[in-house]
């Protein structure tokens, strides 16, 4: 079981959150796509190649749903049980630099946007991300026109890669 590189992962996110790595496709929509590159960047091995509904991975033009769509990573980090893994946690005070933060803005059990935690500033963490680029923005996201009442955060802590 390989280690999971966290400062890796979190560099890679202050050197990207930004702007597009040219090495990796761009979507409009580019969230899960940016915390893929990041955890590649820790270490993270792909899988799963070519069958876009399982495993993780990024090749030859195409990619797995996992690796572009929040809502299908989140149930990959969930499931996954070699490679890449992950265990949900239940509070944002257990997550540490070069975790993920999934939301769902409506609250109706579909992932709407991923994240990378960056830093822990009092328990809080401070997360990077795309589609609405940030920088070590507080993970709750209040500020957002997405953020609503019924918001609910899957925190995952990575185990290994």
């Amino acid at each position: 079981m390989a280690v999971y590189n966290r400062s890796a992962a979190v560099a890679y996110a202050h050197t990207w959150w930004n702007r597009a790595n040219p090495a990796f496709p761009h979507f409009p929509v580019d969230c899960t796509n940016f915390i893929s590159q990041c955890l590649l960047a820790g270490g993270a091995k792909m899988a799963g190649y070519p069958n876009r509904s399982s495993g993780w991975w990024l090749r030859g033009g195409t990619w797995s749903f996992s690796w572009s769509v929040a809502h299908s990573l989140r149930w990959f980090l969930e499931t996954s049980k070699q490679g890449l893994r992950a265990k949900r946690v239940h509070s944002p005070a257990e997550l540490k630099p070069g975790d993920v933060i999934f939301y769902d803005f409506k609250g109706d059990g579909r992932v709407d946007h991923s994240t990378i935690v960056t830093s822990m500033r009092g328990g809080i963490p401070h997360v990077n991300a795309h589609t609405s680029n940030s920088v070590n923005r507080p993970y709750h996201y209040r500020d957002s026109p997405a953020y609503t009442a019924k918001t609910v955060y899957y925190f995952y802590h990575i185990l290994s890669v």
